[in-house]
This record gives C-alpha cells, structure tokens and sequence, in this order.
C-alpha cells in the first residue's frame, strides 16, 4: 500500500511518500523553489517523491492533506 502525505497552503509544503509502513521519499518544496518557507503546492515535491518510488499516481493507493 502507497500513501502519498500532502502539507500545503501553510508553511513550508511538503510532500511524503509511504510505501508498506517505510518511508520511501519525503522532501520540503522549497528545495525545488529556492523560496524560503514556500507554502505554495508542493507540485515539485510529489513529483520527486514519486520519482523515487519509481511510481505513477495511479500506483497510490491513498492520498492525504494535514
């Protein structure tokens, strides 16, 4: 099971992949920005983490938003 974690329109949006429990890929979108605090959608961030996974969208089972 792939849960993909969304922290968005606040400070510092991020995005976090789990996969069977693990921790498959997290990052803060501001490394992708270069905006400090960026707490626009983390666009660059899922992409990323899902790029690591090796996975599409449709591969998550369950998407969530603090």
């Amino acid at each position: 099971m792939r849960i993909l974690g969304i922290s968005a329109f606040h400070h510092d949006s991020a995005a976090a992949l789990i996969g069977d429990g693990h921790i498959i890929a997290a990052v803060q979108e501001e490394r992708f920005t270069r905006v400090k605090h960026d707490k626009g959608f983390p666009a660059h961030a899922i992409a990323y983490c899902l790029s690591e996974a090796g996975v599409a969208m449709d591969d998550v089972d369950y998407v969530t938003f603090y």
